[in-house]
């Protein structure tokens, strides 16, 4: 019989690598949209629902599918799923017309829904104490967004675009079945969370679990949105090749997917509310500097007019992204650290939910992205718009979390380290609810 840290280790690296390729394939429009685009002389509205299509029914299907992971288990589940986005990837090689695209990419975008299902998976195998990290390395497999980047460029320039949908549906269905041999299932992991639908969905009356889904709104869906956007952004304001689009934009995709695995470290360490604190003020920050639009600036001067340019160039603008996928990271793996914490025998359906509203959060700001572009001509309006977003997050999260004490009240003790604050707040929280 294996032994059961073999076996742990077994689940967590099978699923890893089942949600790392489910979200290369649910990311492929990134970079496949971009001659389709060509193709069919899309809007940057048009492209932008393209591209967000497949993360609409990766979003909805979460939830239920979450619930069945909690129910019957999530290997069965998880390989199910994996075998079911096979065919309509692959014959997007053979799509023609917009709609087509656009179908095809609603049942591609089912394999989106294996997070909620791999989370809840992998939290069972682990204790307390090490589930922020193990489902953080789980959530590294959001750096399948930058193996795309990667590996669809590549493809493309070997071949066509049609060779990247094949080629991907193969990866998938290898995947399908070593994920199936190589995993293992416990039952008992089944039979402690039998209860009925209607007692897994009374959680979602808590007002936390909602405060969390904008959480996740912002860490995963404007992860997944600016993931898929800028590719085409790189090509269309600095003039770089698809090719080296793809690579500068893996800039934000690969730090944000692989270093999830320390932002559960640090939520094990510091505690899911610090964590997700900082996230936010250093996402407000680079999204500030990302906002402002390449702009030209004429002085009237003795000696005639003098110009002036004010605008991020490449370097900076990926080093500000770079900083932004690594926070976006920490923010993902603190998010589902306060599930874990609060919802230990519900983590099927309330990370579904969670990730239901990260998922649309994905899905809707990408369209959004389009239609500000076509509105406004700025193409910095993306970065606008999520600042505002995540402005709203830190001032709800503030008033709801943060500040414990009266306006006049006493200062709290000084601590010897910048999270301890926060840190007490986070506990005296998770103390009032037991």
């Amino acid at each position: 019989m294996t032994p059961p840290r073999v076996r742990q280790g077994l689940v967590l690296g099978m699923s890893t690598l089942a949600f790392t390729v489910c979200f290369m394939v649910w990311m492929m429009f990134a970079v496949l949209g971009v001659p389709i685009k060509e193709l069919l002389q899309l809007n940057e509205t048009q492209f932008g629902l393209l591209a967000a299509t497949p993360v609409l029914t990766g979003s909805l299907v979460r939830l239920p599918l979450g619930l069945l992971a909690d129910r019957f288990g999530g290997r069965s589940v998880f390989f199910l799923l994996m075998l079911t986005c096979v065919t309509p990837l692959y014959l997007i090689s053979h799509a023609t017309a917009y709609w087509q695209f656009l179908v095809l990419g609603l049942f591609v975008g089912l394999a989106g829904g294996s997070f909620s299902v791999g989370i809840a998976y992998v939290a069972k195998w682990f204790d307390k104490e090490n589930q922020g990290f193990a489902m953080g390395i789980f959530g590294a497999g959001n750096a399948g967004s930058a193996v795309t980047k990667f590996l669809a460029p590549a493809l493309i320039a070997a071949g066509s675009w049609q060779l990247v949908p094949k080629v991907f549906s193969a990866i998938l269905f290898i995947t399908a079945l070593l994920f199936w041999f190589l995993s293992a299932e416990n039952k008992d992991h089944r039979s402690a969370t039998g209860a009925s639908l209607r007692e897994q969905l009374n959680s979602l009356k808590d007002p936390a679990v909602w405060r969390y889904c904008q959480y996740y709104s912002i860490v995963f869906g404007g992860y997944v949105a600016l993931a898929l956007w800028m590719t085409k952004y790189y090509v269309q304001e600095y003039g770089f090749s698809l090719q080296s689009a793809a690579l500068l934009a893996a800039c934000f995709s690969l730090p944000g997917g692989v270093l999830r695995a320390v932002g559960g470290w640090m939520s094990d360490r510091w505690g899911a509310q610090s964590v997700t604190w900082w996230v936010l003020w250093v996402s407000w920050i680079c999204l500030f500097l990302l906002s402002y639009p390449q702009t030209q600036l004429q002085v009237q001067t003795l000696n005639g007019p003098l110009d002036f340019h004010i605008g991020l160039n490449p370097a900076l603008f990926t080093v500000l992204l770079f900083v932004m996928g690594i926070a976006f990271a920490f923010g993902k793996a603190s998010v589902f650290k306060y599930i874990a914490n609060d919802y230990p025998q519900n983590m099927g359906a309330v990370s579904g939910i969670v990730g239901l509203a990260g998922g649309l959060g994905g899905f809707v700001l990408p369209i959004l992205f389009g239609a500000l572009v076509d509105l406004t001509g700025v193409r910095s309006s993306c970065f606008m718009l999520m600042y505002g977003v995540v402005w709203v997050s830190l001032t709800w999260m503030y008033f709801s979390e943060i500040r414990k004490r009266p306006l006049l009240g006493k200062q709290p003790p000084a601590t010897s380290s910048p999270f301890s604050s926060i840190a007490q707040g986070e506990e005296h929280v998770r103390s009032a609810k037991a």
